[in-house]
């Protein structure tokens, strides 16, 4: 049942240069479309590290309970090795695929914050202009007041908008292959008490909104512009943004697993309708396109540096990670590593799946995916612990 590692070289022109936010809420079984988190990269020393990760990949799945893992590894000399533990299929105990498919969910969100940042290059859209200027008359209420949030602290997660999960997710499975509009899932956060702007406060609804200024902007779907404008640019051939009613996941990809308490029975989640997590987590990828995106980020290919600056300027984010000293800046965010300095990162969860996902400024970067969300803290804290050590060993 356990995987070995694979390894290949990657061609593109790139120079050699997380599952933490809201775990509490995931843990009590809100879907996780909103966990993210962040944990990243430094130089390697060890003399073994594939081996390493592989053993850690193989206790995520003999001691954490979960059906499959599934890792990539850049490292500085371009190389990518991939990992696998675990098994794609719990009936038919096939083989994970290597650099499989899963659901990405909150990454999403760097994808969407990228778009927007784009289009402030582009002098289409203002960071600090109100949100009404985009989509007059659509946020009022106690929720929050589009008069008085700006499309920074949107992407920022300082607009103190409630979330619209908590409404809608009483029951995973009475949602799952249920389709929403945007506008639903904004509607369903207007039924909530927003807090106040400026503290910080992961929220879905604020991307959402985010990807609607982009429709009202470009007049073209969220999907279409993260597609042409972030996604074919980079070469990413293993992501795509599903079609409206594609509940599927095309291509190989392991099979995502569902239960509501520890020791239950899984249940097959793969197949569901992503529109409820939209511009907020809707992106369908691999650990190696992951991090190649991380990647391609920061090395200036999608972004020009005033707008890449930006993004990077960082606010307090207790709320992000478990030791509460993560930043969070405009749909990506920074966390120090056991070895030293810095790494940014974002991760996400949806039902069936969990990823963890760094990159470096000198060119390393590292995803792990799991194809069910943690148990309990002390599993997060393992996957955390063996993505650090994939970046810093």
């Amino acid at each position: 049942m356990l995987e070995g590692i694979t390894e290949s070289r990657e061609q593109e022109a790139f120079p050699m240069i997380d599952l933490r936010v809201t775990t509490q809420r995931t843990l009590a079984g809100l879907a996780g479309l909103a966990l993210a988190g962040t944990l990243a990269a430094a130089p390697a020393s060890a003399a073994e590290p594939s081996s390493t990760l592989q053993r850690r990949l193989d206790a995520l799945v003999t001691d954490g309970g979960f059906p499959a893992a599934l890792a990539a590894v850049r490292g500085r000399d371009g190389r990518t090795r991939h990992y696998t533990a675990g098994v794609a299929d719990l009936k038919t105990e096939a083989k994970v695929p290597v650099d499989g498919r899963v659901r990405i969910a909150s990454n999403t969100k760097m994808f969407t914050a990228v778009v927007v940042l784009q289009l402030v290059g582009e002098g289409k859209v203002k960071l600090d202009a109100k949100v009404e200027k985009y989509l007059p008359g659509l946020l009022r209420g106690k929720a929050g007041d589009g008069r008085k949030i700006t499309v920074r602290r949107l992407l920022q997660h300082t607009a103190g908008l409630p979330d619209y999960d908590g409404v809608l997710l009483k029951d995973y499975f009475d949602i799952q292959h249920r389709h929403y509009e945007p506008y639903e899932l904004v509607q369903a956060a207007r039924t909530q008490k927003g807090t106040p702007v400026g503290r910080w406060s992961y929220s879905n609804t604020g991307y959402v909104l985010a990807g609607l200024i982009v429709q009202q902007v470009t007049g073209r779907p969220i999907g279409e512009e993260i597609t042409r404008r972030v996604i074919k640019p980079l070469g990413l051939k293993k992501t795509y943004w599903p079609g409206l009613g594609d509940q599927r996941i095309r291509g190989p990809h392991p099979k995502g697993y569902w239960r509501t308490k520890p020791g239950e029975p899984y249940t097959d989640v793969s197949t569901m309708d992503p529109s409820m997590a939209w511009a907020a987590g809707q992106l369908i990828s691999t650990p190696s396109d992951l991090n190649r995106f991380m990647l391609g980020l920061l090395d200036g290919r999608l972004l020009e540096p005033e707008q890449l600056e930006q993004m990077k300027k960082t606010v307090a984010a207790p709320q992000f990670d478990t030791t509460g000293k993560a930043r969070y800046g405009l749909g990506i965010a920074t966390f120090t590593l056991s070895c030293g300095g810095v790494a940014w990162s974002h991760g996400g969860s949806a039902p069936g799946y969990a990823t963890s996902n760094a990159a470096t400024e000198d060119g390393r970067a590292a995803t792990i995916a799991t194809t069910a969300l943690p148990a309990d803290m002390k599993t997060v804290k393992n996957i955390e612990t063996a993505l650090d050590r994939a970046l810093c060993e």
